[in-house]
């Protein structure tokens, strides 16, 4: 997968609940269970060698999909451009973009099948707001860190970003969002076929 395609791949990987109301020492473990829990489960689907590569790559979408708030991600990633957007195009930039990514996401995490992940730490960057730095290995591959930014101010905690060798993904997604719209004066139709190019290409 290119540097695009990774780039790309952001967003918010899933929305999962917890107790909204919580220490800000509860709400780092809350943080680190979350990603500890939640993401080794996809690589368990990854690595599950007893389903077919079609089943894994059908479980691995559904799971994502259980974690993820894809409208919410899908308008974050417009910004202003957002703002007029009819509906049924709204809604057709959204099925188009969790088509996209459900795609993307197959192909990326399917880089660390085989490998497991273990928290390391995290830190508060506001109150409820959190990093949590991971490091992912394999038994041939030397250790990778990835780091989550997770919310635990709300009723359901979020996974909004993941930095991969120090890029914050979903904002880098959504420059490129935002300059496929730029290039083409906010019509969301241009950015629906360019989504659509990318999967396919």
């Amino acid at each position: 997968m290119n540097r695009r395609h990774l780039l790309l791949s952001a967003g918010a990987l899933g929305v999962l609940f917890a107790p909204p109301f919580v220490s800000v020492a509860l709400a780092a473990n809350a943080a680190e269970d979350f990603v500890s829990n939640n993401i080794q489960a996809g690589f368990d689907i990854l690595n599950d060698r007893g389903a077919s590569p079609a089943e894994r790559r059908d479980r691995f979408a559904s799971f994502l999909l259980g974690l993820t708030d894809v409208k919410r991600v899908a308008v974050f990633l417009l910004g202003r451009y957002a703002d007029g957007v009819p509906q049924a195009d709204l809604d057709a930039y959204v099925t188009a973009y969790q088509t996209y990514v459900m795609t993307i996401y197959q192909s990326y995490f399917q880089l660390y099948a085989g490998q497991t992940l273990r928290v390391t730490s995290s830190r508060e960057r506001a109150p409820g707001d959190f990093i949590v730095t991971t490091n992912i290995a394999g038994q041939s591959n030397a250790a990778m860190a990835i780091d989550f930014r997770v919310l635990t101010d709300q009723a359901k905690p979020v996974l909004v970003d993941v930095a991969v060798a120090g890029v914050w993904l979903a904002l880098a997604q959504r420059d490129q969002v935002q300059a496929v719209l730029a290039q083409n004066k906010g019509d969301i139709k241009a950015l629906i076929a360019h989504l659509d190019g990318m999967r396919k290409g």
